[in-house]
Formats: C-alpha cells, sequence, structure tokens
C-alpha cells in the first residue's frame, strides 16, 4: 500500500471488568443492501498502488465545493470499498474515518480494514476515502517552504526563553503562503464539510444508513456527523476521542497534548529504568524525567548537528516533538530511548527518513486548513504568551507548546460557519473507546465528548497508553467489547472498564 503508507507517514510528521451487555436500537433490522441501479453512478476500477489487496476497488464521488451552493461548482472525493466477505450475513457499509487532520484512509480497507475479525469483515462492505484535497481526491498543497514542513515547526514550540514571537512569524508566514498557493478549495476543507461529504459517499453507495469506525480527529468527524444526519446512523465506534468544545474547536485538541503527555510519560520512564532493557535510561523510573528535562534543556543551549533531517539540528524542541509522537505508540520507545542516549553522547542517530515532499505539503495542507477554518483563533501575540508561560510552569515536558500559535493565529478567512455543537439528540448508537493514558487525545478529554452525548453512548475505558485503541494499543478486553458491537449491535449498557 505505498500510496497510503506514504500519506499517513505524513500525516504522522504532520499533525478490568465489562459490564453487563444488552442490545440497543443499533441491533435493529440490517439495512438492505444496495442494487446495482442505485450505485450506477459509480465506476468502480482496480486501485492503483502497491500492496492493496486485489478484492479492493476504487471510485470517485463528486461533492459541493461549497454546501451553501450545492448546485454549483464540484470537488471529488476518492473512495474504496472491500464487499462484503459473507453477502448473506452483510448488514452494510462500514466507513473507517481516518484522523488528522490530513489522515487517509483510502487503502484502510485493506489495511486495518484485515484486522478485523471474520465476523466484522463479513456483516459489511469496508469503505475508504481520502477527504477532501488530499491524496487521490482534489489535492491541495500551500506551497510550503522547507524549513516549514518540519514537524517541531507546524508544532509551535516556544523559543528555549519562552517567546512566541517566532512562533507568531511562522504563522504569518504559512498562512500567506496558504493564501497564495491553495486555492478556492482550501476555504471549503473542514469538520463539518467532512461529514457532508461522507454523506454523500453513503447516497452514492445506495446505503440507507451508515455504520463508521472513527480513529482520533475522526471521532470528532463522527459525532459531527452523527450530529448532523442522526437518523443516518447504524452503530458508531469513536476510538481515542477529541474534545468537542464548540468554542474553542481544535485548540482544545491542542492544548490537551499538555495533560496528555504527564498522563503517558510515566509509562515511558517505567519501561527505561527496567533492568536489562537495552535502552535503559536510569536505574529508576523517578529518575528519567529529570533526565529527560536536563537534556532538552542543554540542547536549548546547544543543539547538535543533524544532517539530513528537517531541521538539521537536534534542539532540545525537536527531543520534545519526537517524545510527544513516541508516546502516542509505545513500540516506539526505544525511538526516543535511542535519540536520548545519543544526545548524551553528543551525537545523533541516522536522520529519520520523510515522505516524499508532495505528499507532505498536501497533508499539512489539509491540515492547516482544517484546523484553521473550523474555528477562529486568537491573533493577539500576547495572548499566545501568558498562556505559554502558565502552561510552561504546569507542564515542563510541553514547553508551553500546546498553548502557543499555530498558523490559525495569522489565518487570512474567517470561520464561514460556527463549530457544530455535539448533543445527545439522537439514537442512542454510540460506542466510545478510549485509552486511561493517552498523549494525543487524553481521557480528560474524551470525557467531555462522554458527557455531551448523553444518553446516545457508553464509553469503554480501557487500561493501556498509547494512541488508537481498538485492535491496536488497547486490550483484548476492549477490542472484544466493540467487535461485539459491530458484529451484533450489542454493546455495554452502562460506561465500564477494561
Amino acid at each position: 500500500m505505498k500510496r497510503n503508507a506514504t500519506l499517513l507517514a505524513a500525516s504522522a510528521v504532520a499533525l478490568g471488568l465489562t459490564a453487563p451487555l444488552a442490545a440497543t436500537a443499533a441491533a435493529a433490522a440490517p439495512a438492505p443492501a444496495p442494487t446495482h441501479d442505485r450505485q450506477a453512478n459509480l465506476d468502480w476500477k482496480k486501485c492503483t498502488g502497491s500492496g492493496v489487496d486485489p478484492r479492493q476497488q476504487c471510485a470517485t464521488v463528486e461533492v459541493p465545493l461549497d454546501y451553501k451552493d450545492p448546485e454549483g461548482r464540484q470537488t471529488t472525493v476518492a473512495i474504496s470499498r472491500i464487499p462484503s466477505e459473507k453477502p448473506e450475513a452483510r448488514r452494510g457499509a462500514l466507513f473507517l474515518i481516518p484522523g488528522g487532520p490530513g489522515g487517509s484512509a483510502l487503502d484502510d480497507p485493506s489495511g486495518k480494514g484485515q484486522k478485523l475479525p471474520q465476523e466484522v469483515r463479513d456483516a459489511y462492505d469496508l469503505i475508504g476515502f481520502d477527504p477532501r484535497g488530499l491524496g487521490a481526491s482534489n489535492p491541495v498543497s500551500c506551497g510550503l517552504d522547507h524549513a516549514d514542513l518540519a514537524t517541531s515547526r507546524l508544532r509551535p514550540w516556544p523559543a528555549a526563553d519562552g517567546s512566541v514571537t517566532e512562533n507568531m512569524a511562522t504563522a504569518r508566514r504559512m498562512s500567506r503562503a496558504c493564501e497564495r498557493n491553495g486555492g478556492e478549495l482550501l476555504r471549503h476543507i473542514s469538520t463539518a464539510n467532512e461529514a457532508r461529504d461522507i454523506d454523500r459517499i453513503r447516497a452514492a453507495l445506495g446505503e440507507e444508513r451508515l455504520s463508521a469506525w472513527a480513529v482520533s480527529y475522526g471521532t470528532y468527524v463522527g459525532a459531527v456527523y452523527s450530529q448532523l444526519f442522526p437518523g443516518r446512523t447504524d452503530r458508531i465506534v469513536l476510538d481515542s476521542n477529541d474534545n468537542p468544545d464548540p468554542k474553542q474547536g481544535n485548540r482544545a485538541w491542542v492544548a490537551s497534548h499538555e495533560q496528555g503527555v504527564e498522563d503517558t510519560f510515566p509509562d515511558f520512564a517505567a519501561w527505561a529504568a527496567e533492568p536489562g532493557n537495552p535502552y535503559r535510561l536510569a536505574k529508576s523510573a523517578k529518575d528519567v524525567r529529570p533526565l529527560f528535562l536536563k537534556l532538552a534543556a542543554r540542547l536549548d543551549r546547544d543543539p547538535i548537528p543533524w544532517p539530513g533531517a528537517n531541521p538539521e539540528e537536534l534542539s532540545g524542541n525537536v527531543l520534545r516533538q519526537t517524545m510527544l509522537e513516541t508516546l502516542a505508540e509505545p513500540d516506539a520507545y526505544p525511538t526516543l530511548a535511542e535519540l536520548i542516549l545519543a544526545a548524551q553522547k553528543g551525537t545523533v542517530p541516522p536522520a529519520p527518513v520523510g515522505p516524499p515532499e508532495e505528499a507532505l505539503q498536501n497533508v499539512i495542507g489539509v491540515g492547516l486548513a482544517t484546523l484553521c477554518n473550523d474555528v477562529a483563533w486568537p491573533s493577539s501575540t500576547a495572548a499566545y504568551q501568558t498562556a505559554v508561560a502558565k502552561s510552561r510552569a504546569k507542564y515542563p515536558l510541553t514547553a508551553g507548546m500546546p498553548r502557543s500559535a499555530m498558523p490559525c493565529a495569522a489565518w487570512p478567512y474567517k470561520p464561514q460557519e460556527p463549530p457544530v455543537r455535539i448533543t445527545d439528540e439522537g439514537p442512542a448508537n454510540i460506542l466510545l473507546i478510549q485509552n486511561e493514558r493517552d498523549p494525543n487525545t487524553p481521557l480528560s478529554g474524551a470525557r467531555k465528548l462522554r458527557d455531551a452525548l448523553g444518553r446516545r453512548a457508553t464509553m469503554v475505558t480501557v487500561d493501556s497508553s498509547g494512541h488508537d485503541v481498538y485492535l491496536a494499543n488497547g486490550n483484548a478486553c476492549g477490542d472484544r467489547t466493540v467487535s461485539r458491537y459491530l458484529a451484533t449491535g450489542v454493546r455495554p449498557d452502562k460506561d465500564t472498564a477494561c
């Protein structure tokens, strides 16, 4: 799956006891299988790219560029499917909604979809897609300078002294590039429009209702879809959940990293102090945190040259960014430990190989457009400086980054509509699954989504660490609960823990 692997790589560098189970409204009769006539407007073809399951088919759907003018100019969204493996057991379509923003799901039917248990693959056509502006859909790009593609630049890490002056300069430079190069489509990329596009895909497939497995940022997309089109939802799984704050929007997601890192760093520290660990950093877990903070401060003062990397030096902020990325995937702990061990000696490991620049430009363009079009961000340097100072004092591991200025601080466009407010209005057919310790979408934010959904949802909290839960960084108990719900419609009748 070379094409999708490239986009996923780009996206990665961008942006107990169960309760008794009971049937819910989602266990209603299966939706009727679509007929050939109802899908006559879809021209299914073999998907391109290496490593794609030969059963996966691809097509495109035309959607309005601007939903205020639905009959006006259109844009193309790329979709894919692997049909149900047991047609007589088919219930409907399971949409695989990607994270990001800027993540791709076009090849997910061939990838993560094949990790689903057989009874789930029998029950659904697996549906993937590239959100508007991304990949095989009509793509956008901001044409950013190469240096501004660095993840430690995209994340607004303040200067070593806590200043956000350079963050604001970067925000203005990147926003001007997006205005100059992004085109009209860039202005119409948003979470609400992605949800509307999903409904257009549903209609093109001939499905009366859809089911979904949404991950990370995709949980907000899934929640917005369920709010805008409640009668068109069947079984909805939201995995690793975003805070749906209707005033802050994605500002709340970025801000949540400070707590998410505090929640998860102790797991890394315990691993890094284990006897026999070839990457052992300290004899005691309690010594790992001060070791990390001391090294980051040293690299702030005296970065180490790192030829081939972007930027070409290992600074304190590059170390912090690597820490943030690593905590999301416990299997990657050795990556951070290796970098720490090398830096302590004044050296660096081989420079990481990034995705092709064209793909990175595309992913970043979509990600920035979504973040900045969803909700207005403050434009005052002083407001960010005050927030950063408070964050640095309370959460030194993240050094104020989660409260600093992203390019949205200088975005040239105003949001075209207010964020969708998530409420408890609609069918009770949503299952949230959430790790207790997640650096990107911490439990504290997931609880706010759970509260907003009220009677519509139940939540499974998993005693595990890392980002992405179901069939990834969770546990067998959580996986069984989600699989049972997707296959049978049976979910916990109250919030539960695994």
